[in-house]
């Protein structure tokens, strides 16, 4: 196991991970980012962006390339596809199979991941039926018929982006009304291919090598039917991927992390950005915002340290 010493390291390479990054290394400390997986995070998995500043439209992939390309830029130490094994955050340390990380500043940026609907049938068909993804799996349904789960923009963009292949899409709402912006209502209800399935909640995912049906339950009358569908995709929320630190810091009832308006969090040293911390709007654009002020203060971080060391 190597050992790696840097001022600020960036946990995540999403939108507000990378933006910490150059703010960080233009501050003229040295900078690594780590991540679990490829750098992107998950605006890499939106087909277009249509609401980031300076692109009227823009895949997401290639909006979040060029996020890297600029990290690139400023001589950001990049880590992808490192596997966590301990992270100690008042000691400012990460573990993974392969470094041992140690930091002056930790910037969070880890992200969030959709929330399951912990029915029977859900984890069984997971690349079976069983999607969070519309963009990574929508052409699979071509001619199919697919049920999308929430009332919110991200299910109601992926239940119309999924208009694109499949034959018939339902969209299946706890309430009577959406919570989707209007702008986003209005599309769905003109598109002739989205069918809504109001005061509903899905009970099981049914199926037998792939889905084939769930079982719906109307939360005013109580009552039960099948509903025949070729693939469920659930947008009901989000929750944030804390589990490698969770307990170290200051979290709110639902696990995400409270921060001031610098982005600092309950640690000494340690900032949070992006969608693991508690925030009223979760987008690419508020991301990196997150991401820009919390490396601003990390570089004050550590020319603070810097100067206490000094005398």
């Amino acid at each position: 196991m190597g050992n790696l010493s840097f001022d600020t390291i960036i946990l995540g390479g999403g939108p507000a991970g990378l933006s910490a990054a150059i703010y960080a290394a233009r501050g003229a400390v040295s900078t690594a980012i780590i991540d679990k997986n490829m750098f992107g995070g998950q605006p890499s998995n939106y087909l277009e962006l249509e609401n980031y500043p300076g692109f009227q439209v823009i895949g997401g992939y290639d909006l979040m390339e060029k996020f890297e390309e600029h990290a690139d830029q400023f001589g950001v130490k990049k880590f992808p596809m490192q596997e966590i094994e301990k992270i100690d955050l008042l000691a400012k340390k990460i573990y993974t199979k392969e470094f041992e990380f140690s930091a002056k500043t930790i910037i969070i940026a880890t992200g969030a991941q959709p929330m399951k609907l912990g029915v029977n049938g859900e984890k069984e068909f997971i690349g079976r039926g069983v999607s969070y993804c519309a963009v990574c799996d929508g052409a699979f349904y071509k001619d199919k018929i697919v049920a999308v789960v929430g009332g919110g923009n991200s299910a109601i963009e992926e239940a119309m982006y999924l208009t694109k292949f499949a034959s018939k899409v339902y969209v299946i709402h706890r309430r009577d009304e959406l919570r989707a912006d209007k702008i986003i209502q209005k599309r769905a209800f003109e598109n002739n291919k989205i069918e809504f399935v109001w005061d509903s909640v899905v009970q099981e995912i049914r199926g037998e090598n792939t889905v084939n049906s769930i079982v719906l339950k109307n939360v005013k009358t109580k009552t039960e039917t099948i509903l025949v569908t070729d693939g469920v995709f659930p947008y009901i929320g989000i929750v944030p991927n804390v589990t490698d630190f969770s307990g170290q810091l200051e979290q709110d009832r639902n696990g995400f992390i409270r921060t001031d308006a610098t982005m600092a969090t309950s640690v000494d040293g340690v900032f949070a950005v992006g969608d693991v911390r508690n925030t009223p709007l979760r987008q690419v654009i508020t991301a990196a915002s997150d991401g820009a002020i919390a490396a601003v203060y990390a570089v004050k971080y550590v020319e603070e340290v810097a100067m206490l060391h000094k005398y």
